[in-house]
């Protein structure tokens, strides 16, 4: 395979998360050769751009992918349970960000800053984890390499964005609504969501917790190959537009300070260290939308346990939360290393 010559499809090119995959393999300089935007049959024929060019988008079918090297899917489980099959059918490596394969044993679930080993394994087919967990991850692995984590509580405040387009218009159409004095209609959200939070994120499950707060437990067990981590959290959508917060709190076998945790994530790849209170420095979604790293800061020493510290995380969740996680998935595969000819 000529690795400046790749034909990608994406798959839901026009929603929140497809378009940002196009942009950001524009960005890096991924080498497609040919690209092949795929969505359903209502946004067919609807110009995207793409390297200076207008290219148009085709409906979503089976047979769709005659041709493909590599396919994103970026369009809901529903949607990867019915058409992936059919892609890795023709030949396709796919990388899907949907829940729909994340719990399959024979299918690797990657962070490339955590466990970039997992893809050697992978038979045609890469699932890229939750938003949520993929940012509470990148912080979490250089720490418990430095001092192995027995437990982990988030709570995480989770912008509209998660939702998709749909959500970050349903928070632009009430904000507007409340401030010129009308009723507000939920559609999106099963409350308002302007100027509110809501303590639900997916579902509820007969224990309590919602889907998205169980993926976070069995997505950062499975990524971070240790089940013996216990993971407790609480997901949260806020009124923010772009980027997701979370207030993690961490207990380790070995003490860390709080200057060494510091030290440790600072080092990390893909972390950036915005740690400076009494300047009012710390990491915020308004400051994250738009960028790639994961901003942890502070980074304190919990006086309730000895050895345990809080943190906070912020990531923009359309980037490293969603399309950049895939991206650099894709461009793993196309290392010299040769992932993708294996």
């Amino acid at each position: 395979m000529r690795r400046d010559q790749l034909t990608v499809a994406v798959a839901g090119a026009t929603g929140a998360v497809g378009r940002t995959t196009l942009a950001i393999l524009e960005e890096r300089g991924f080498p497609v050769g040919r690209l092949l935007p795929l969505a359903s049959e209502r946004s067919e024929g609807k110009r995207i751009p793409f390297k200076g060019e207008e290219i148009s988008v085709r409906k979503l079918t089976e047979k769709a992918f005659a041709g493909v090297d590599l396919a994103f899917f970026a369009a809901g489980a529903s949607c990867s349970r019915a058409f992936i099959p059919a892609a890795m059918a023709a030949g396709a490596v796919v990388i899907d960000k949907s829940s729909a394969f994340r719990q399959d044993p024979e299918v690797p679930l990657v962070v490339p800053e955590v466990n970039p080993h997992a893809l050697r394994r992978h038979k045609g087919l890469i699932a890229t984890p939750n938003c949520s967990t993929i940012q509470l991850v990148v912080a979490l692995q250089p720490l418990h390499e430095a001092a192995r984590i027995k437990r982990v509580v988030v709570s995480t405040y989770q912008s509209v964005a998660g939702a998709g387009q749909q959500g970050i218009a349903e928070l632009r159409r009430q904000a507007w609504q409340v401030l010129n004095g009308q009723e507000v209609s939920p559609e999106v959200f099963p409350h308002p969501i302007a100027f509110n939070c809501l303590p639900q994120i997916d579902a509820f499950l007969e224990n309590g917790y919602t889907k998205e707060e169980m993926k976070m437990t069995w997505e950062t067990q499975k990524i971070m190959e240790d089940e013996s981590i216990s993971v407790s959290a609480t997901t949260v959508r806020v009124p923010v537009f772009y980027g997701h917060s979370e207030s993690v709190n961490l207990e380790t076998e070995r003490k860390l300070s709080a200057r060494e945790a510091q030290e440790i994530l600072a080092r990390a790849p893909g972390v950036v260290v915005v740690d400076e209170p009494r300047e009012h420095r710390y990491p915020m979604a308004i400051h994250c939308a738009g960028q790639d790293p994961v901003f942890v800061g502070r980074i304190r020493e919990d006086l309730s346990a000895e050895k345990a510290l809080h943190l906070w995380i912020v990531a923009d969740s359309l980037r490293k939360g969603a399309a950049l996680n895939a991206v650099q998935i894709a461009e793993l595969l196309i290392h010299p290393s040769g992932l993708m000819e294996e």
